[in-house]
């Protein structure tokens, strides 16, 4: 080239794409940053460019399909059931991780019973004295993944008919029954719906039935869905403190804890294998409303029998330790105050999208936000990565952290964003308490669509045929359970994509990721994006973005949806007028924090102001909780969001109202009556709690 051919301004314009500002930025922060550690005494704002929004961008810019890739090809390198060697390589790898990175990391050791199996056998008796021995694991898979089971299922046998129930739902009974079949001394069959495992092994021990197979729709790759049967989560022996080495268990034979597990043997089975003792089933034909996504096969009768079902399955219990990781980025402004994000890392099988597409993200997360550190930035508030163990166990590591912190997380910790599943397949959804909507909102306006073209994810969320949707966290089916039910911390759940047809399967693999869940890594780069910068968010901004009109109105929504439901026998009053106190109050704090916010000066008396607003908005949500907790299940405290005893209910909130709706129809009306208005007063009574937080003051 010749100097007459050299065009700088053509060239430096080429160069500096997007990609290549951020770099820009990236250089000249760290430079600030550097200049101000080694020149204590200039006059450069650092603290205003620690809280600097480009921060935001270059957490975005940062992010790596690649990297991601690899982060989820070691970590599914083999199975690793909690408890096992392959799982503590997991664990160390995680935690090799956060130190590389020159993260503060810490382990939290718990001592915890978990189940596994030691034998399981099916066989199939015809009539015509013909037999087939079922397979009960996947095709390629015997001896490379966990034998399909499920967790703390008692030991035992059966020789007996077989019967199909449905979902094994009270209907399903009902009209079973209706059709003359009695299920007693049984072998019951039912596929999986909305119902917990447990829950449909515990409903045929009490119709009489001596063993449950259960099967699960839809996988067309012929895998079979472990899972856990046991009532409630965390470490059975230590119902309600934390299961530290040396300290307090419970011994087997105590009631609380033989409550927990089934009083029956049950086991999971494959769809053809479902078929195989179906097709063989006589009796009653099926009732029409079962026959619409009834496998895949001409099946059609309930039984019982004349097919013989011969079942055997042992566990085994013991006491393994588990190990959960933490990685800490301290705060400058309010270090005790603590953003929290978490995922498990233990899996059935491989699992590729359960959780360690979750896990990849969080750990690349955590690249980003070390590369955010060497750039100068530092969080207003104390961020923490959470590595859980043994959730597939029922939320055992989360719950027994939680449990031991109790008391620190209840004064402390602002919210809790949850990661499981991150990558099922196409669609974006969220769930979270009220408190948390615009934020994520805001959030998904900043981070790009992974699917479409110049698009952001908030658009092409608020373009499906349902609209912009955010679900409520009433389900125990992750670890914001023990966060948000028992210790009442605002919390969000992130996924993409509704579900997936490998779940707890050993076909849940890297492979399948690649060919089916999202072969470009870029679903991964976007849940990452949308969890990271809700963290940076919640850590960083001067006042929470919470936003409490957001949780009066759904309220009103929530006690609208109960009305409808209601007789005149019971009034609502107590809790619309709590209600409108709580939007009362929100509006109130609106204006406060709209003028915390416009004030450019910065002294002792606006940063006391803003610590009292954000303390009360962080504290509101405790406010649901009861001491009491909810009838039967003393444990869950929170009165908005909970477990239901009934999965037919249709409340998806209000566990105690609905719980007690349920039990009326079993109830002298007036009784009946009486248990449903008391719940609705303990409800007005927690709404009111949580206005009073909001408010500060005492009465």
């Amino acid at each position: 080239m010749s100097l007459n051919s050299y065009k700088p301004s053509a060239i430096f314009t080429s160069m500096l794409s997007s990609r290549s500002w951020s770099m820009v930025i990236a250089v000249f922060l760290c430079i600030l940053g550097l200049y101000a550690l080694n020149h204590p005494h200039s006059k450069i704002p650092i603290r205003n460019a620690l809280n600097d929004p480009r921060f935001e961008q270059i957490f975005l810019n940062s992010s790596s399909n690649y990297t991601l890739s690899s982060y989820l090809r070691d970590l599914t390198f083999n199975p690793h059931v909690a408890g096992t060697q392959a799982s503590l390589q997991t664990k160390q790898y995680v935690e090799t991780h956060f130190k590389d990175l020159g993260l503060q990391t810490h382990t939290a050791e718990f001592e915890v019973l978990l189940s596994y199996p030691v034998h399981a056998s099916l066989s199939v008796h015809y009539r015509e004295g013909l037999s087939d021995d079922l397979h009960l694991t996947e095709p390629g898979q015997v001896g490379r993944v966990v034998m399909p089971y499920h967790a703390y299922s008692p030991s035992g046998s059966a020789f007996a008919k077989g019967v199909f129930v449905n979902y094994g739902r009270d209907k399903d009974y009902v009209a079973v029954a209706a059709l003359g079949v009695n299920v007693t001394g049984c072998v019951v069959i039912a596929r999986r719906g909305d119902m917990s495992r447990g829950r449909v092994v515990e409903k045929a021990a009490e119709k009489g039935a001596v063993a449950v197979l259960l099967y699960t729709e839809g996988d067309v790759f012929g895998g079979v869905e472990r899972g856990t049967v046991m009532d409630g989560i965390g470490d059975p022996l230590t119902p309600s403190w934390a299961s530290v080495h040396g300290g307090e268990k419970l011994g087997l034979e105590e009631k609380e804890v033989k409550e927990r597990f089934p009083r029956i043997p049950s086991m999971p089975i494959s769809v053809e294998n479902a078929e195989t003792i179906l097709r063989s089933l006589e009796g009653p034909w099926f009732p029409n409303e079962w026959r619409k996504d009834t496998l895949r096969s001409k099946v059609g009768r309930v039984g019982p029998g004349p097919t013989l079902l011969n079942f055997t399955y042992q566990e085994e219990k013991k006491m393994v330790t588990i190990h959960n990781i933490f990685a800490v980025i301290k705060g400058w402004e309010d270090p005790d105050r603590y953003v929290l994000l978490g995922n498990h890392r233990d899996a059935w099988t491989y699992g590729a999208v359960d959780p360690n597409s979750g896990t990849a993200a969080l750990l690349d997360i955590a690249r980003r936000y070390a590369l955010l550190m060497h750039s100068g930035w530092t969080p207003r508030r104390t961020i923490v990565l959470c590595s859980w163990d043994a959730e597939e166990f029922g939320m055992v590591g989360s719950t027994e952290w939680v449990e031991q912190n109790l008391l620190n997380l209840g004064s402390k910790a602002v919210a809790y964003l949850n990661v499981d599943c991150a990558v099922q397949g196409p669609g974006f959804f969220a769930r979270s308490t009220p408190q948390l909507d615009n934020l994520l909102l805001a959030v998904t306006k900043k981070v790009k669509d992974p699917d479409s073209e110049g698009m952001t994810v908030y658009q092409t969320w608020a373009a499906t045929e349902e609209g912009i949707y955010i679900q409520r966290l009433s389900g125990v089916d992750s670890d914001f359970a023990p966060f948000l039910h028992h210790a009442g911390i605002p919390a969000a759940d992130l996924y993409y994509g509704k579900d997936f047809p490998v779940y707890h399967t050993a076909f849940d693999s890297y492979d399948w990721m690649m060919q089916y869940g999202d072969p470009s890594f870029h679903r991964h780069v976007a849940v990452a994006g949308i969890w990271g910068l809700s963290a940076l968010q919640l850590a960083g901004d001067s006042i929470l973005p919470f936003d409490y009109l957001s949780y009066a109105a759904q309220l009103q929504e929530h006690a609208s949806s109960l009305s409808n439901l209601l007789d005149d026998g019971t009034s609502l009053h107590a809790m619309t007028t709590s209600i409108q106190g709580l939007g009362d109050v929100a509006k109130q704090l609106e204006e406060e924090a709209k003028k915390l916010r416009e004030q450019v000066t910065i002294d002792d008396m606006l940063v006391l102001k803003r610590h009292s607003l954000n303390d009360r908005l962080m504290l509101a949500e405790r406010g649901f909780l009861d001491a009491e907790g909810l009838p039967g299940r003393p444990w869950f405290k929170h009165l908005v969001y909970g477990p239901l005893l009934d999965n037919e209910s249709k409340l998806g909130f209000f566990p105690g109202v609905a719980n007690a709706i349920t039990q009326a129809a079993r109830m002298p009306k007036r009784e009946g009556l009486s248990a449903i208005q008391h719940e609705i007063w303990r409800v007005a009574r927690a709404i009111q709690r949580a206005t009073d937080a909001l408010k500060g003051e005492l009465i």
